[in-house]
């Protein structure tokens, strides 16, 4: 660290990444890999390097874990280093907050929903803090307090830091962001001075909790859960983030290269709205147990009633996953219609959800405006207690294409063409709900997951019609 004399004596970086994080000029950071390596240590002396360097009040900064009781060890944390580090800094209970000799301010907060940021509209933190990155199941608290970190003082160090592991609630919208960016180490984008980078550390750089706790590798590997073990142990952003699908979600199984579809299959489509935030459609092609004949001359065995996500249309911003495109429920129709001519299928009318149908809350009617322009659909099955069912019926489906070892499938499945990456990217990682953990977590990006549950509630009786045309 650069304040060596000071800082040093009491905690120094252990291993590259740690000074790496602590040295990192650009606006934004984030700091994840594997259990252990000291990650909050290091958030919290990112702060504290900046103290007492003549900034005063100017150096305000305020960190934030998504829930209250998840702030306690943060708090333990302050209360071990800051005394020893800054003999007068003082702990005030009651706001939660630390003030250091000269002025400077640290906020300890928490931040459960988007509609949270508006407590700290118009404040200014030049330094802002994220412990646990992964917790928030969107990335919108986290983009809304961009806007706060800034300071009217020149020469004044603006950062936003975060940590996090892989894994989580927020695991798709975090690796999309940092992980899938760019190579860890490489700067990502440097306009406006708003560059970012990720940085990877390792628990073997941690020594001291090695030396101290010398089998705790050994208990994370002894967690049976493979997903949550690669990412803890590893720091592999390359799973399926602990969810409500996870454990029955099979990459080598569940998706297929997109092969000529039977003509005696039904091919059919589902539609969740959304204007502000994306709309999703699935086209879907069920079995009536008539096998596939692949590119390559070769049969794929099917069972009646699997189902087949052959192509879908998400409508997100091309670089913000969970922003929606804006557009109107014509212009969304003739989307449809395009894409279907292109691929040469007759189309049955699917579920849609059942608010776009004259639903007070949105306020038109999306059905009939896009029944005017040659789109059909029927409504989904959202009654009491559909939720739960719809994901009931998803694991089941999942569950069906596995292979078994006693011999040939006998229940449907569900499979998903290579090239529908919507469903891919968001649908496995779904997390559970924190109210109802059989449910998803309806502030995950679940618009795909919703438009599949539309489908898979009106499964019955679909196989078995004739359609125009083929897939290739």
């Amino acid at each position: 660290m650069a304040q060596a004399d000071g800082l040093s004596f009491v905690w120094q970086p252990q291993g590259d990444s740690q000074y790496l994080f602590l040295e990192c000029p650009l606006f934004e950071c984030l700091y994840h890999g594997t259990r252990g390596p000291g990650k909050t240590d290091a958030l919290l002396m990112d702060f504290a390097q900046h103290v007492g360097r003549g900034f005063g009040g100017a150096w305000r900064g305020v960190l934030f874990r998504q829930t209250y009781p998840q702030l306690e060890e943060v708090r333990a944390k302050t209360k071990r280093w800051f005394p020893q580090l800054f003999p007068e800094a003082r702990w005030n209970g009651s706001q939660s907050k630390w003030t250091f000799p000269q002025g400077e301010e640290l906020l300890l907060r928490h931040m459960a929903r988007p509609e949270n940021y508006w407590s700290y509209h118009g404040h200014e933190y030049p330094w802002i803090g994220w412990e646990e990155l992964t917790n928030w199941p969107t990335p919108e608290c986290y983009e809304a307090m961009i806007a706060c970190c800034r300071s009217p003082h020149p020469g004044l160090p603006r950062k936003l830091r975060a940590t996090c592991n892989p894994y989580g609630a927020g695991h798709n919208w975090v690796k999309a962001r940092f992980i899938d960016a760019a190579p860890q180490g490489e700067i990502i984008g440097d306009e406006d001075g708003l560059a970012r980078v990720h940085l990877f550390g390792a628990i073997r750089e941690n020594e001291i909790l090695l030396d101290a706790d010398p089998h705790y590798l050994e208990r994370l590997k002894a967690d049976s859960n493979a997903h949550r073990r690669k990412a803890w142990l590893e720091g592999s952003w390359d799973i399926v983030a602990g969810g409500l699908f996870d454990d029955l979600w099979d990459l080598r199984v569940h998706v297929v290269e997109a092969f000529p579809v039977p003509e005696s299959w039904r091919v059919d489509r589902s539609f969740d709205w959304g204007s502000t935030q994306p709309f999703s459609v699935g086209w879907w092609a069920e079995s009536d147990g008539t096998d596939a004949t692949l590119a390559d001359g070769t049969t794929r065995p099917t069972v009646r009633g699997d189902l087949y996500r052959i192509a879908e249309w998400y409508g997100c911003a091309a670089d913000r996953p969970n922003e929606g495109l804006k557009l109107t429920a014509r212009k969304v129709a003739l989307g449809i219609l395009e894409q279907e001519r292109a691929m040469g299928f007759d189309v049955r009318p699917g579920p849609a959800d059942s608010h776009i149908f004259s639903d007070a809350k949105i306020g038109r009617d999306i059905a009939g405006e896009m029944a005017k322009a040659g789109v059909h659909w029927t409504r989904a099955d959202k009654k009491s207690g559909s939720r739960r069912l719809g994901a009931e019926r998803l694991r089941a489906l999942l569950a069906g294409a596995l292979p078994r070892t006693d011999g040939p499938r006998e229940q449907p499945g569900l499979f998903v063409f290579a090239d529908c990456r919507h469903f891919i990217r968001t649908v496995p990682v779904l997390p559970r709900g924190a109210k109802d953990p059989d449910d998803v977590d309806t502030n995950a990006e679940d618009h795909v997951y919703d438009e599949t549950r539309y489908r898979i509630m009106a499964r019955r009786g679909l196989s078995g019609e004739r359609r125009l045309g083929g897939f290739h």
